[in-house]
């Protein structure tokens, strides 16, 4: 069980969450104000900040199996670098087919300089929300990874959430390795919101 503390952080994270989501949400729509405090209490005292997805994994290997994961998610309200960090394992939409999704490295972010081990290739900088995700698995060749390396930049906007804990088998789960600060972010979440039961329920229904 959650101690006091985790939960205080755990809290805080949902509020952090909630009104973020909230106010996209009354940007976008032109809610009233109590609209607005509707939206804020059912995310906070309702809603969970993670979901599960399921996956192949092999481009993903060790982190996923190459047969079905499945994954709890951390939910990300808005895509940037406030909340999203190098080295996060995110869940973004496919560039080439926006109804599926993929589990990828977070490799650069805008503004970062990009070279090629291919002199023939020019460097670049990376645009205004756009980033770079990479396979993890090593024993895929650069020109064979489905990533940025073959598919190029990507819209941050893409990014739906980062992976945090990961269950290949009823016996083989552990938590996702991120980035040092996503992993200290994330650690009351899995705390409050990890059910491994509810994981292995899912990856046998799959």
């Amino acid at each position: 069980m959650a101690s006091i503390s985790t939960w205080f952080r755990y809290m805080a994270h949902k509020l952090e969450y909630s009104l973020t989501l909230s106010l996209k949400s009354h940007r976008r729509e032109k809610l009233s104000d109590r609209e607005l405090i509707q939206i804020i209490f059912k995310n906070l005292f309702h809603g969970k900040i993670t979901y599960l997805y399921s996956g192949k994994g092999p481009e993903m290997s060790p982190t996923m199996a190459a047969h079905e994961n499945t994954l709890l998610v951390r939910k990300i309200p808005i895509a940037n670098t406030r909340y999203l960090y190098v080295g996060d394992a995110v869940v973004l939409k496919d560039p080439n087919n926006s109804e599926k999704y993929l589990v990828r490295r977070l490799a650069a972010v805008e503004g970062f300089e990009m070279v090629s081990g291919d002199a023939k290739e020019e460097p670049f900088v990376l645009d205004k929300d756009q980033c770079w995700v990479v396979a993890e698995n090593k024993d895929i060749k650069p020109k064979e990874a489905y990533d940025s390396r073959t598919f190029g930049p990507v819209s941050t906007a893409d990014i739906v959430g980062r992976a945090i804990y990961c269950l290949r088998t009823a016996v083989d789960h552990g938590p996702v390795r991120n980035s040092h600060t996503a992993m200290g972010q994330d650690s009351p979440i899995l705390a409050v919101e990890l059910d491994v039961d509810e994981m292995a329920k899912n990856h046998k229904a799959q």
